[in-house]
């Protein structure tokens, strides 16, 4: 018996290049979010500290303290000086944040119960004008969205929407809505249609096939495209600013700009009003991440 061959230092090297890329990739990802986190539990001073501070000594929850509370540290000297005008912007994160999450969470909503009525009627319904207003769809998202910011303002001030959470879910769900016809008609169209086919047989209507045959074959592609559309409400900024006046309607990134672009902003509490706004996108890829992996994986598939 001849002894096995070794193999080829190129295939020895594979992995372990394969490794390094990804640590590479996920260190340039994760070290912004890292030290925005270390930023968040260290003091004002520690922050303009020269060499830099890396890991606080002791860590500190007085900057979340304060925005949740209001209640200023009481170690002056570690944590630099408040001013009022930033303070008060900091303050409002959490209704912000409020806003933000209400706004996402309807745009999600409505983009998965319309966006998956729509998507299955153009892959399974055949109809007068179905490529003609498919296309209309598809190409209404390529508009850049700066193009119809002033008609959209027009169009919400004359309705008396103006800083409510009705229009900012309504012009959301103008440019997300395509991505969702589109993505969801895709992957019903890779769906067997013989299970369908069996169902309408037996007497379901279309809505009943939609609803008990094709919705459970078709959940992860339907929570990634929920997916999307939660993420694209709750980041968008440009109608945000535009279509909101106070805080009863301003969305997370219009206040977090606010704070950001402060003089007298405090570095430390602004690093906590990001890590506080990416939890709840955060918290939401965790708990969809297998539906959101194989929803993905398999839309790339077919």
């Amino acid at each position: 018996m001849s002894a096995p061959r070794a193999r080829p230092w190129s295939r020895r090297l594979e992995p372990l290049l394969l490794n390094l890329a990804c640590v590479v990739v996920a260190i340039f990802i994760l070290a912004p979010f890292a030290w925005m986190l270390i930023s968040s539990l260290e003091g004002e001073a520690e922050l303009t500290r020269r060499p830099p501070v890396f890991v606080p000594s002791p860590p500190t929850l007085a900057n979340y303290a304060f925005i949740f509370t209001g209640q200023l540290p009481s170690d002056k000297t570690r944590h630099g000086i408040f001013v009022w005008q930033t303070s008060h912007e900091v303050r409002l994160l959490l209704p912000a944040l409020r806003n933000s999450f209400i706004v996402a969470l309807s745009v999600m909503v409505a983009n998965v119960v319309f966006g998956a009525l729509a998507a299955y009627t153009f892959a399974r319904v055949a109809f007068h004008g179905r490529r003609s207003a498919y296309a209309f769809i598809l190409t209404s998202r390529l508009m850049p969205a700066v193009a119809v910011a002033i008609p959209f303002y027009a169009i919400v001030q004359r309705l008396e929407l103006l800083d409510t959470y009705r229009a900012l879910i309504l012009v959301y769900l103008a440019f997300t809505f395509p991505f969702t016809v589109y993505f969801l008609s895709v992957y019903f169209r890779h769906l067997p249609a013989e299970v369908e086919q069996a169902a309408l047989l037996d007497g379901c209507t279309r809505f009943q096939t939609l609803l008990r045959v094709v919705v459970p074959c078709a959940v992860p592609g339907l929570v990634a495209a929920a997916a999307f559309a939660f993420m694209t409400a709750y980041n968008e900024f440009l109608f945000g600013l535009l279509l909101t006046q106070t805080i009863a309607a301003q969305t997370m990134p219009v206040l977090l700009a606010a704070v950001a672009t402060n003089p007298a902003v405090s570095h430390a509490l602004l690093a906590s009003c990001v890590i506080l706004a990416i939890m709840p996108p955060a918290l939401l890829a965790v708990v969809l991440r297998r539906y959101l992996t194989s929803g993905l994986v398999a839309s790339v598939a077919r």
